[in-house]
């Protein structure tokens, strides 16, 4: 491979406008081709296998309303002292918001509070639509499934309520499904800092605006094109809305750390004497190399997402995975050639500037580890097991608005609705029953919903006897992110269902959104394991062929482990506990994201791998040469630190702007990626592995001779089997293309 890689080097560094010129076609062919024959990027939580799936499907296929997407509009009088079973101006304004929102486009229909309330208070109340006060009104508003809609029907709720807002003396918030399904995450200044200090840390680390701006400018084409190409994917599978803000998060991370390992070879080379084309060629079948294999890893981890068993997680993963490959072939090609055309301007802007912590002083810390590599082995450890700990209190949920900022309109509608009729009006249940074989089960059913402790009330059950479905909405007495509701929506499925219908060909099948999450939340956490084992084996097997040892892939994936364990942790600390909330704007707890946990594990211990096959291949490169096992590990961690580092600096500094975000699911994912990212480079990358290394000696390259024999000879990061370098006091005349643009 290497020998590929050098000639595919060589070739776009001595080509470079040829190359750039079928870069740029291949841009415009896939934006064109999406705007042309793209489709819509599709938001669906469909889950085959769920019960709560199955409560859609049943609604469904009876072609019931209930199957569709919900939303609420909550309603009270701007003045305190007066309620809607008092004042004729507030009836009027209800009657009004009532007639706009069920003009909106695609509404299938809406409660109608205004008529319950001409009945007199005690009718209205027993509708459901009014709290016991009066103060507070609820008006449900019924859509079709979510594949029917898109994200200009959420704007026009939005548009609705502030016409709702302007016409009446109400106040007029809204909430619900569609919101779930459409609301996009809000852009922040936290994402555009990241990327500011991430040109920092690059010119810092390189004293060169040229070989600043490569990494990120590369990295940023590479996003624009995946996230370009993602309309024509879902010609072939449905992306979630989700796919390309996740996909761009991952691809700027891999493609500055790419871009950083080859540039900082490719400066290397220059500084030997090497002409740019040679140095580009030998900085692609070298990094080039260790980027290949290091982008696969990245690419298995996040496609493992599939064992999960949930659709729009493998579809996401896929778009991330597509981003991945691009950010790989623009590396090994559009980057050589952009070095071809900048020639020796990659150097710094002094000469002999050493910027930063130098590979000196990175030697001198390696020394130090190796003379007390017990001391540090044990005692990052223990740090780490100690961070890892309170993963035993992971608690998987979904937030719900009442986690959002105050500045949200469906935080204050959760507020409004919890005030007025409970917590559990946040998060109805769902029962759909199956009534075509026995329908003398629905009022038994419904009494014995009723009657559970964990049930505030149910709404009289809606009987289709031609379609043979019969739909109850039940409201639990707990908030729909409280792990007593889970508790109760189990229940339910395994105690008062099979009580009620035991003899009977009926059944029921809990659904809404808070049994949906629920359940994929347990999906997840009985796939995780597997995820987590498979992913580990199949990296196993590819750092085993890498570096032709069976420890150091095993110490890989343990140490792996402790970092990605620590994140974990850290995550619970923060978003369960409550430890320093408020400094991250965070309002109350929340459970784990159901999906994050498996998501930040297939990103990290890929992210991670990229670290470990970069540091580890300068190991065993020097290692083959002296047989000093332990001075190996010192000159590589001298000659990877800075890059490694300065690449851990802009991740983190990348993820840590989510944080500023408003939703506390951008929130967890910025920390959980920026502490794993940090853990990682710093007491893994530089205090646990050197200290682990030392410690095994010459052990850690032991391969049995059998397994010896059968695996395949792969040069990582070496140099062995290609031509000896062309240096520019050799020839200036083989090179016209690079070496003239870097004399002018």
């Amino acid at each position: 491979m290497s020998n590929a890689l050098y000639r595919l080097g060589r070739m776009a560094a001595g080509r470079p406008l040829r190359v750039i010129g079928v870069w740029a076609l291949l841009a415009v062919l896939v934006i064109g081709a999406s705007a042309v024959a793209g489709e819509e990027l599709q938001d669906s939580m469909a889950v085959p296998g769920l019960d709560s799936q199955q409560a859609v499907e049943l609604l469904a296929a009876a072609h019931s309303d209930a199957a569709g997407v919900t939303a609420e509009v909550v309603l009270t009088p701007r003045d305190s002292g007066i309620t809607f079973f008092d004042s004729s101006p507030a009836a009027t304004g209800l009657a009004e918001v009532q007639r706009l929102v069920a003009g909106l486009p695609h509404v299938i229909g809406t409660t109608d509070p205004a008529g319950a309330l001409e009945a007199g208070s005690d009718a209205a109340i027993a509708s459901g639509s009014f709290s016991p006060d009066g103060r507070i009104a609820l008006i449900r508003v019924q859509y079709p499934v979510v594949e029917d809609l898109s994200v200009a029907d959420l704007e026009a709720f939005k548009a609705f309520a502030d016409e709702a807002a302007a016409v009446t003396s109400l106040q007029v918030e809204l909430s619900g499904d569609l919101f779930s399904a459409f609301e996009s995450t809000e852009t922040n200044a936290g994402e555009m800092i990241g990327l500011v200090v991430a040109a920092v840390i690059l010119l810092v680390a390189f004293g060169s605006i040229i070989a600043m701006g490569l990494p990120i400018g590369v990295a940023l084409f590479g996003i624009v094109l995946g996230v370009s190409a993602m309309p024509l994917i879902s010609r072939i599978v449905d992306i979630p809305s989700f796919a390309p803000e996740m996909g761009s998060m991952i691809g700027i991370g891999v493609g500055i750390d790419y871009a950083l390992f080859l540039v900082t070879r490719h400066r290397e080379h220059l500084a030997q004497g090497m002409t740019v084309v040679e140095s580009a060629g030998r900085a692609a079948a070298t990094a080039g190399q260790a980027i290949v294999f290091a982008g696969g890893t990245v690419v298995i981890a996040i496609l493992g997402m599939a064992v999960a068993g949930i659709p729009f997680m493998t579809a996401g993963g896929l778009a991330t995975a597509v981003i991945v490959f691009i950010m790989v072939m623009a590396s090994i090609t559009l980057l050589p050639a952009f070095l071809g055309l900048a020639g020796h301007r990659m150097k710094a802007l002094k000469q002999g500037r050493k910027a930063g912590f130098g590979a000196g002083g990175w030697m001198r810390w390696g020394r130090h580890v190796s003379k007390n590599a017990a001391v540090y082995a044990v005692g990052t450890t223990l740090l780490l097991l100690a961070l890892t700990a309170p993963v035993l209190g992971l608690r998987l949920g979904f937030p719900d608005d009442g986690t959002l900022p105050e500045s949200r309109t469906e935080r204050r509608a959760y507020d409004l609705v919890a005030e007025g009729f409970g917590p559990g009006a946040n998060g109805p249940l769902l029962v759909a029953i199956d009534i075509s074989e026995d329908g003398s089960v629905v009022t038994p059913l419904a009494e014995a919903v009723a009657a559970d402790a964990g049930i505030a009330s149910v709404v009289p059950p809606i009987v289709d006897e031609a379609a043979g479905v019969a739909t109850l909405v039940a409201y639990p007495t707990t908030a729909p992110q409280d792990g007593a509701t889970v508790d109760t929506i189990n229940r339910l499925r395994g105690d008062v269902f099979p009580t009620v219908l035991d003899g009977s060909q009926a059944t029921a099948h809990v659904g809404g959104l808070t049994a949906s999450f629920a359940d994929m939340g347990e999906k997840v956490a009985d796939r995780l394991p597997f995820f987590i084992g498979t992913v580990i084996l199949l990296s196993f097997v590819l750092l085993t062929l890498l570096f032709r040892s069976i420890l150091v892939p095993l110490k890989a994936a343990l140490l792996n482990l402790l970092s990605i364990g620590a994140a974990y942790g850290v995550l619970v600390m923060v978003f369960q506990w409550g430890w320093g909330m408020g400094f991250i704007g965070l309002e109350s707890t929340v459970p784990i994201i159901s999906f994050i946990p498996m998501f930040m594990f297939a990103v990290l211990f890929g992210l991670s791998m990229d670290y470990e096959v970069f540091l580890l291949s300068r190991v065993r490169e020097d290692y083959i040469i002296t047989r000093d096992n332990e001075g190996s590990v010192i000159r590589g961690i001298g000659s990877t630190a800075r890059v490694i580092t300065s690449a851990a600096l802009i991740m983190i500094s990348v993820f840590g702007g989510f944080v500023l975000g408003s939703d506390p699911t951008i929130k967890m994912v910025g920390i959980g990626l920026a502490t794993a990212i940090f853990v990682d480079a710093t007491i893994v990358r530089m205090v646990l592995v050197p200290a682990t290394m030392k410690l095994m000696g010459d052990a850690n390259w032991w391969l049995p001779g059998w397994l010896d024999r059968l695996l395949p000879t792969i040069h990582m990061e070496g140099e062995a089997g290609l031509p000896a370098p062309q240096m520019v006091a050799d020839t200036l005349s083989e090179e016209p293309v690079a070496e003239l643009v870097s004399v002018s």
